[in-house]
């Protein structure tokens, strides 16, 4: 079985997908071995919804970027300085391939977790790869202190049904955190490294 956070590739089908929010149209490559190919989930469009554009500025990073739908609207959206990583290659290809086609600037690269990241974030937005496993999952989520700003944010969503609720209690306790959102259970959470 591959998964789109390795890169076990499956034979590639690309895809042309077309995402309409909050107004604009965006148009996306997806393929096989990316996460979400048949369009934006609905995870992912739960968390784009909450975000406070107005508020976003300084450096962001779209953790586990897939094909960069996270990125790529947030960029068009604001100011920021829009860094998408990814482990999965094909993912990558496609976030820069997307972020043309789209024409936003930003920087597209290849991460394991935090290992190619050179300097700390305002904001760190992720929907989580939640099949990493808890270890890898915790690693993601509370590794996020080192490469934040002081009163940098993680955003984040996450189904109650995949732990939303005692990963929401375990952030607790090195973040100030609150839930900006709760959506058909996804919970859309925001920690403050205070």
């Amino acid at each position: 079985m591959s998964h789109y956070f390795t890169n076990d590739y499956v034979k590639s089908d690309e895809k042309i997908i077309k995402v309409k929010f909050q107004e604009q149209d965006y148009t996306f490559i997806t393929d096989n071995g990316v996460f979400s190919k048949k369009g934006l989930d609905f995870g992912t469009r739960s968390l784009l919804e909450k975000l406070d554009y107005e508020n976003i500025r300084g450096d962001v990073l779209d953790f586990g970027c897939g094909y960069g739908p996270i990125g790529i609207i947030i960029k068009k959206k604001t100011k920021a300085n829009v860094d998408l990583i990814d482990i999965n290659k094909r993912s990558l290809a496609l976030a820069i391939k997307n972020a043309n086609m789209n024409q936003v600037d930003v920087n597209v690269f290849e991460s394991d977790i935090y290992n190619k990241i050179k300097k700390k974030y305002d904001f760190i937005i992720t929907n989580p790869p939640i099949r990493v496993g808890k270890k890898v999952l915790y690693q993601i989520l509370f590794d996020a202190k080192q490469y934040l700003k002081t009163k940098g944010k993680l955003i984040v969503v996450i189904n109650k049904n995949q732990g939303a609720k005692s990963i929401y209690a375990d952030l607790t306790k090195q973040y100030k955190t609150k839930i900006l959102d709760k959506n058909k259970g996804f919970y859309i959470i925001e920690a403050i490294n205070d």
